[in-house]
């Protein structure tokens, strides 16, 4: 009897077993292996297929002597199945030949479409539970288990690196092949698994109907992540980065932004687009928003996308230096032109171009432009963070919309209807806003906002001397807050501002004595009961 320490070699490849679901390229990589002198094992469907296809195979129940039974449910749970996928070479020889078992050397098997079945609106439980495979994930682990004798593939696109090998190698697959194989092999089960756990955490069985689960944070979160792409760094030069695209969901609501022209984005290039993107799906108008380090600098609405870029430009030009402009219109000739003579831009985030902004803008190499699909939402409907001891925050994520017919407005003085429009535009603001945030516009374009101060007081002044700086009248403007108001020195200084509205969640244990404040001064205050914090 030989040692286990085989070399990688000892073995070609001479019995292939095949059992697909989805069957792109199976029948020229079947053909392949025929051609190879590799013979063919197959379930009822697959072998079918090859067969009428003239390539000779073995269907595995007349191999096994056992039918597929059960509507198909049982077609590989055969012991003379898995002993050939288990047999280790040079040790269970012995039993190889006594009960007239094949040595499965490769196994090339993908699972149901369950993942594509649940994405179906009006798909039943039932329909769910009968796309849950049984044998496919047991041939694939028993296959992985035993790499170091046998090659597992899972995916189409492995058909052809797999093919040229053979050929290099004479019918030989390598280790560090089949390794590889093996961990494509595991995370392909792994996914599988949690597609089915998932789907089930979202259903709660009551006298004998399915529901969706009320609860939004379940008690286990399984997330597939695929790595996408890497980033040429993190939030700084040393720190590694990448892009993941999550797999717990139909892969229609992956964000897949299209780059049109310029250098890679980066880790911090993603999370100012994300942010923007976001902001802009808070309006229908043609809107403009202008990102710098995760926060809005400028944002305004007007009639054209041209004038709305111009206006959230004018807010503060200083910081849209370098920033990343994003519009929910089409990127057309006059706003590419007023963006290339106004400033520097490092990103222009766009619905669509026009043929004739794309060949302005192709003119300058160093601009990435980005074309975002349709908004879609978070498909995990959750926020993660990371904290010291490696234990993950986890919360829902921020889609609450503001309900005009539940404000209340709480001073003596009732705002007009071009208050209350500012006031809700404000307040779409500020929840992209780093707290504690002061948004201050005037007509639907900011004139000044304070991001990522310790005082609320302090996101105050700094609005207040974004508006000075930019040229902005502040007088009979209005001023959002994503949370409330601890004392009403803030209020004394909207109050020198010439702010006519402010637009606020409450709940402080000194909101009457902050209502008196806007009293005393004319200011009308409307609470939303709803907190924007954004840490």
């Amino acid at each position: 009897m030989k040692k286990n320490n085989l070399s990688e070699r000892d073995y070609p490849i001479r019995y292939a077993l095949i059992s697909v679901s989805d069957k792109t390229n199976i029948v020229e990589f079947a053909l392949e292996l025929h051609n190879r002198k590799i013979k063919i094992l197959a379930t009822s469907g697959t072998a079918c297929l090859l067969a009428k296809s003239g390539i000779p195979v073995i269907e595995i129940s007349n191999y096994t002597g056992f039918p597929e039974i059960l509507d198909g449910r049982v077609k590989t749970l055969n012991t003379k199945i898995y002993t050939g996928i288990l047999y280790r070479r040079g040790i269970d020889d012995k039993i190889i030949e006594h009960y007239k078992i094949f040595p499965i050397d490769i196994l090339i098997v993908n699972f149901y479409p369950f993942k594509q079945t649940i994405m179906h609106q009006d798909c039943l439980l039932e329909e769910a539970i009968e796309k849950v495979d049984i044998g496919g994930p047991t041939m694939v682990c028993s296959a992985a288990k035993n790499y170091k004798f046998v090659s597992v593939i899972v995916n189409h696109k492995d058909y052809n690196d797999v093919l040229d090998e053979l050929n290099t190698n004479n019918n030989y697959l390598s280790l560090n092949t089949r390794f590889k194989l093996a961990m494509k092999a595991f995370n392909y089960l792994a996914f599988d698994k949690i597609d089915i756990a998932n789907y089930f955490n979202q259903l709660t069985s009551k006298l004998g109907n399915v529901k969706k689960h009320d609860d939004i944070l379940p008690e286990k979160i399984n997330i597939n992540l695929v790595k996408k792409q890497n980033m040429i760094y993190g939030e700084n030069i040393h720190q590694n980065a990448a892009l993941y695209t999550p797999e717990l969901t139909n892969q229609e609501f992956s964000s897949n932004l299209l780059k049109v022209q310029g250098e890679k984005l980066s880790y911090n290039n993603f999370i100012d687009i994300d942010t923007a993107i976001e902001c802009l799906e808070e309006f229908t108008e043609p809107t403009c928003v202008i990102i710098k380090h995760s926060n809005p600098c400028g944002v305004a609405t007007a009639n054209s996308i041209s004038y709305a870029y111009k206006r959230a430009y004018i807010s503060d030009t200083i910081s849209a230096f370098g920033g990343v402009i994003a519009l929910n219109r089409e990127l057309d000739q006059s706003t590419i032109e007023l963006i290339i003579k106004n400033q520097f831009v490092e990103i222009i985030a766009v619905p669509s171009v026009s043929d004739i902004a794309l060949k302005i803008i192709s003119k300058k190499k160093k601009i990435k432009l980005i074309v975002y699909p349709k908004f879609k939402k978070n498909p995990l409907l959750m926020d993660f963070k990371n904290v010291n001891n490696g234990e993950m925050l986890v919360q829902e994520h921020n889609y609450k919309k503001l309900d005009i017919n539940k404000l209340s407005i709480v001073s003596k003085n009732q705002p007009n209807k071009q208050e209350i429009k500012d006031s809700i535009f404000c307040w779409k603001v500020s929840k992209f806003v780093k707290s504690n945030a002061i948004v201050c516009a005037r007509n639907s374009a900011t004139i000044g906002i304070g991001a990522g101060q310790m005082s609320r007081i302090d996101s105050v002044k700094i609005a207040y001397m974004k508006a000075k700086n930019a040229g902005l009248e502040t007088e009979n403007s209005v001023m959002a807050s994503d949370a409330f108001f601890p004392f009403r020195d803030s209020i004394d200084i909207a109050a020198k501002m010439g702010v006519k509205c402010i637009i606020q969640p409450g709940g402080s244990i000194r909101d009457q004595e902050i209502i008196d404040a806007a009293n005393e001064y004319n200011i009308s205050m409307i609470f939303t009961e709803i907190r924007n914090f954004r840490h």
